[in-house]
């Protein structure tokens, strides 16, 4: 598989980032391993975490989803077969650099590593200078802990701003940004800052790029929500552009034989900008379904189409 280039963080990924968001959650310790085992098996690549994966569980405090792969890196020795991105900024003390310090070294300890590959702040804090969190960071990058940083869910103005303050200042530059980014919600990153990413050359890897599984084409009806924990949140996509935009993939799948999951991930794999989408899966048959995407070449008809019908 032909690796890109993640901006000007030094590290090359996969058109692909394996969500850790379903580990110690919807996957439990036998699913998450057989995951991961698979994961390597068909050549790594980047697993993207957070330190607040999954807090909103009753009876979760955070940090599942990080302990469960730290339980993998153990016993699998697997390390220096992946990636690992993990995030800072949803707990409580926000970007507060001593929350910064604090939470990055809960995140190492509960990976059983010594450095982050890339750590994303996770939102924007407006109650911290951004000089103060870049800072921050820095002194993760310089102790060697951390190896490149990101930003997620910022607008354009304050990663603009941000990118500043590090030249002024000579602080470190976020080198990734993380926006959500699907066939059916593109505001966040289309757009100024999908041209800022582009002009300041920022490697960009994109969250809830299936639409909370909707295009999967799981959940076509409200009697199909209950099919799992995330059709709740599936139920927003089932009126408005959502059936147009499965009907468009429908077709495309019968053009490929690909899966809407594999259509849905090369259509955002295929954006200016992108470097790759981040999907998790919760068994060994939905990650080589959704891996397969890497494959999946769509012609210009077809992506214009979809960008259509989402649009």
């Amino acid at each position: 598989m032909t690796e890109r280039a993640l901006g000007r963080s030094g590290l090359s990924i996969r058109p692909f980032v394996l969500g850790g968001n379903v580990f110690g959650m919807t996957a439990d310790r036998a699913a998450s391993f057989a995951i991961l085992d698979r994961f390597v098996e068909r050549g790594g690549g980047m697993i993207d975490t957070a330190d607040v994966y999954s807090a909103w569980v009753p009876g979760h405090k955070g940090g599942e989803s990080e302990t469960m792969m730290g339980a993998w890196l153990k016993e699998s020795g697997a390390r220096d077969s992946v990636l690992i991105a993990t995030k800072v900024g949803m707990m409580p003390g926000g970007l507060q650099p001593d929350s910064i310090r604090k939470a990055a070294q809960g995140s190492l300890d509960r990976l059983g590593t010594d450095v982050i590959d890339l750590y994303f702040t996770h939102k924007d804090d407006p109650d911290v200078p951004l000089d103060e969190v870049l800072g921050a960071f820095g002194e993760l990058v310089d102790a060697g802990t951390v190896r490149a940083i990101g930003a997620s869910n910022y607008s354009a103005e304050r990663l603009a701003e941000a990118l500043r303050i590090a030249d002024a200042k000579g602080l470190p530059r976020f080198t990734a940004m993380q926006p959500e980014l699907n066939l059916l919600d593109r505001d966040q990153y289309e757009g100024a800052l999908q041209r800022l990413c582009i002009d300041e050359g920022l490697g960009v890897v994109t969250y809830f790029s299936l639409a909370s599984g909707y295009l999967s084409g799981k959940y076509r009806s409200a009697d199909d929500l209950g099919k799992s924990p995330r059709g709740a949140r599936a139920k927003a996509y089932l009126d408005g552009k959502g059936p147009a935009v499965l009907a468009v993939m429908d077709r495309i799948a019968a053009e490929t034989g690909a899966s809407l999951s594999q259509i849905a991930l090369a259509w955002v794999a295929g954006q200016p900008g992108v470097t790759a989408p981040i999907a998790s899966a919760t068994s060994v048959e939905q990650l080589d379904d959704i891996l397969a995407s890497e494959n999946l070449a769509l012609t210009s008809d077809q992506l214009a189409a979809l960008t259509a019908a989402g649009a």
